[in-house]
């Protein structure tokens, strides 16, 4: 098992980010198994480092208990993806036209902009990279209405929505959402009209679920118990 080299002193919030990242490039692929003993030697991190970031995890249902002894990475089924983009259409339409009023136009758009890229997308650290800006684009939102447990939810949505977009890029070298939806969401908000605003975020969700979904039927992954980045 290859060994990820991590600096000296990490904060147990990176070597959270860290791990979670190979969870959604599959380094850690679904159903593998974990352990204190395999994350210290693949990620450089100690023990308690270790045993902190599994019970998160775990209670975040990204890995699952089998049994006492047993660690695993959580699979990811098409149940998964249908139950993410569910939750998601239900949660954030109305958290964009809520959050609306309280968004600093500039540093929103300066967000959005952040997730623009060339197709196709080319490379782990480029895919990786854009993912993580898209799911901070939506945290961002959630956080201007500063309900902690809400923000809890669109992070943990978000974190599965990049494990999902990961295997998307894979099939298609591109997001599952246009950029011109994006620019028309901006606008929307830019202009406070809370109609528009819920409208066009569930156009970029159902939009984004309907290319999923037929993408992984193109590549026979529904035959597949988990899930998995194309070899």
């Amino acid at each position: 098992m290859a060994k990820k080299q991590i600096r000296s002193g990490l904060s147990q919030d990176a070597a959270y980010d860290i791990i979670m990242d190979a969870i959604v490039t599959q380094t850690l692929a679904p159903s593998q198994k974990v352990s204190e003993n395999i994350l210290t030697e693949m990620f450089d991190i100690s023990r308690t480092t270790a045993r902190n970031i599994m019970e998160h995890l775990t209670a975040q249902q990204f890995l699952v208990s089998v049994s006492p002894r047993i660690t695993r990475v959580a699979s990811l089924t098409l149940l998964d993806v249908k139950q993410n983009f569910a939750m998601r259409k239900m949660l954030q339409p109305n958290i964009m036209a809520m959050a609306a009023p309280m968004i600093d136009h500039d540093e929103f758009a300066a967000l959005n902009e952040s997730i623009s890229y060339e197709t196709p997308i080319k490379g782990e650290k480029t895919a990786l990279r854009i993912l993580k800006a898209n799911k901070k684009f939506n945290v961002y939102v959630s956080e201007k209405l500063r309900y902690p447990l809400l923000i809890h939810w669109i992070s943990q949505l978000e974190d599965t929505a990049m494990r999902v977009y990961w295997l998307y890029i894979n099939m298609t070298g591109s997001l599952p959402f246009t950029w011109d939806h994006q620019r028309e969401l901006v606008e929307a908000i830019r202009t406070d009209k809370a109609e528009e605003i819920s409208d066009q975020t569930l156009k970029i969700l159902t939009s984004s679920e309907d290319r999923v979904l037929k993408a992984l039927f193109s590549h026979d992954q529904l035959m597949m118990q988990d899930l998995r980045a194309q070899a």
